[in-house]
């Protein structure tokens, strides 16, 4: 399901004061990497990841490799920054940042 427009603005504004959750840079997604990816995703709903690549569309090729590997959704990418979004089943309103963020 893509996002809205208003829903992709709400996202951003929450993401802007986000700190990145992980790097990405040569090694790629590594087994350590691809656990702490499944479990922010799971308990945040909303990340940003630091991805360090080479050129473009090395970078794009990561992003979609991200959004197909943990069905997730990219919100807004800039430079090396990128925002992720997936639903979490039963989200936890102490660590999610859609729920303690809500205006």
């Amino acid at each position: 399901m893509a996002l809205s427009n208003a829903v992709r603005k709400r996202f951003r504004a929450i993401g802007h004061n986000l700190k990145p959750v992980v790097t990405i840079a040569q090694k790629g997604i590594t087994e350590n990497v691809h656990d702490e990816l499944e479990r922010a995703l799971k308990d945040h709903e909303l990340i940003k990841l630091k991805l360090v690549t080479a050129n473009r569309s090395d970078k794009q090729a990561l992003t979609e490799s991200i959004c197909n590997d943990f069905k997730a959704q990219c919100v807004q990418s800039i430079g090396h920054i990128v925002l992720f979004y997936r639903a979490a089943k039963n989200p936890d309103p102490r660590l999610s940042n859609l729920l303690r963020n809500r205006s």
